[in-house]
């Protein structure tokens, strides 16, 4: 029964280990010296274990009497957060090596932060969630002031780090109510106790002190209010990190708990999802206008976009869940893309985030200028960009499932929230006075930022079978 257990759990394992084994040997020896290969080696086996993952058989394991699921949504959300996780290594290591921050805790933290996640969304108990969820933000508590000489760095860590423990009491307080009046952690035994209609006004409370805390996760408001400032003090390759694999595995871990838990309960934690959708879509949409620093900028942006994804999970259907890994698979991508071009940005050899120093960047750098209008015009939902038929598939799902209501106010949402996306392309092609912002970095930072368009474009006629993967995924979670 354990080799089984063990069998299942297998990539868990080897990543565990790896960290592990790296972070001994790191210590023994060179240090910070073997940071730089340390980064390349994760990256390559977290992508390794990704693909291992995608070609594994598409069958429902469990393992530890049913606390690990290894079903087809677990597998695509480890498949998505994996390859997010490698790409933003990629992208961020000569950033790091460059300014001297390229410890090597950075890729160890990120392999263990990776597991962590893995475990969220295969999390078939309340106990095995609260260790995932655990096990990653202490990874990410600790990337978040990873720029030890900046008091901007130590403030975003300290206050991802209290408001974090705060969700997490708010998490745990909600699971021991539920298992109070559910009589059982294991989401299979809650689900039945759900569907036998005895949702008591205990397990009810129980239920949405738990949405509380994973809306910490996903930093819907109004339990938003850590992401802009740990969003702009943490080094921009962190910053990248937080806004892609941990809101794909936070994302994925809400849609396993409402369904597989409290799926026959739809009704009655349906309308909280929508109310945190509609508050995260429009503050996302109306605070982002006033930011000029574009982390700020990013960070509104993807508390918006976390609203949009949270309309799939509202529709509490199959269709709903499958459109919201469709638009989450989509938004890491956009966001690799964007925080590539972040990262480019220098003016004598410094950092810019500051949006206004993008004035006339076209004249200068026309081919990225242009890959940046693509991924702002997706992430604004213009079509023909992919990023609209990403909002397009969550509207369809939300009318299916009766939330016109909801599809409304997140079109109206989407306008507002346009204009600051095509405000940076408007001062890079149209703004007055041209500033010496240089777009610099490492070769990776180009091909990511144009290989993300790209795929933007080319994404509308060929999802590179995306589409059925989340369809297939979806269908093992809502059955």
């Amino acid at each position: 029964m354990i080799q089984a257990d063990l069998t299942v759990i297998l990539p868990e394992i080897v990543l565990a280990l790896y960290a592990m084994g790296a972070l001994l040997g790191a210590v023994y020896t060179s240090k910070d010296k073997l940071a730089s290969p340390m980064v390349w080696t994760t990256a390559a086996l977290l992508a390794a274990v990704a693909f291992w993952i995608a070609a594994s058989p598409a069958t429902t394991q469990t393992a530890f009497n049913g606390m690990f699921i290894n079903d087809g949504f677990a597998r695509f959300a480890k498949v998505a957060l994996l390859l997010g996780a490698a790409a933003v290594l990629l992208i961020g290591q000569d950033y790091m090596a460059r300014r001297g921050m390229l410890r090597f805790e950075y890729p160890i933290l990120v392999a263990l932060s990776a597991v962590g996640m893995m475990m969220m969304v295969s999390a078939g108990d309340l106990m095995s969630l609260y260790m995932g969820l655990e096990l990653q933000s202490l990874s990410l508590y600790v990337v978040a002031a990873m720029r030890r000489d900046s008091v901007k760095s130590t403030e975003a860590g300290l206050k991802y780090f209290v408001l974090g423990a705060l969700s997490s009491g708010l998490l745990l307080y909600g699971a021991s109510l539920v298992y109070g009046f559910a009589g059982t952690t294991q989401f299979a035994g809650i689900i039945q106790v759900a569907e036998q209609g005895h949702m008591s006004l205990g397990m009810l409370f129980g239920l949405v002190f738990m949405i509380s805390g994973l809306a910490f996760k996903v930093s819907a408001v109004p339990f938003h209010m850590w992401t802009p400032d740990v969003y702009e003090g943490a080094p921009t390759p962190v910053t990248a990190f937080f806004a892609t694999a941990p809101k794909v595995a936070a994302m994925g871990l809400f849609a396993r708990v409402l369904h597989d838990a409290f799926g026959g309960a739809i009704s009655d934690w349906q309308q909280i999802i929508v109310v945190l959708s509609v508050l995260s879509m429009f503050l996302g949409a109306i605070a982002a206008i006033g930011q000029r620093d574009i982390k700020r900028l990013m960070a509104f942006s993807s508390i918006a976009h976390m609203g949009y994804a949270m309309i799939g999970l509202a529709a509490g259907t199959e269709q709903g869940v499958t459109a919201m890994l469709v638009y989450l698979a989509i938004y890491v991508t956009m966001n690799i893309g964007t925080f590539s071009f972040i990262l480019m940005l220098e003016k004598d050899g410094k950092p810019v985030t500051d949006i206004m120093a993008l004035n006339q960047f076209a004249a200068r750098e026309p081919g990225k200028a242009l890959a940046v209008l693509v991924l702002m015009f997706s992430l604004a939902g213009v079509p023909p960009m992919l990023g609209f038929f990403a909002k397009l598939g969550v509207w369809q799902a939300g009318v299916d499932a009766g939330l016109m209501g909801l599809v409304i106010a997140s079109a109206v949402a989407s306008v507002i929230g346009a204009f600051y996306y095509i405000r940076i392309v408007f001062y890079m092609y149209f703004g007055t006075g041209e500033d010496d912002v240089e777009a610099q970095g490492s070769p990776i930072l180009g091909v990511a930022l144009m290989a993300s368009a790209a795929l933007m474009l080319v994404g509308v006629v060929y999802q590179f079978g995306i589409d059925g993967a989340a369809a297939a995924a979806a269908a093992t979670l809502v059955n």
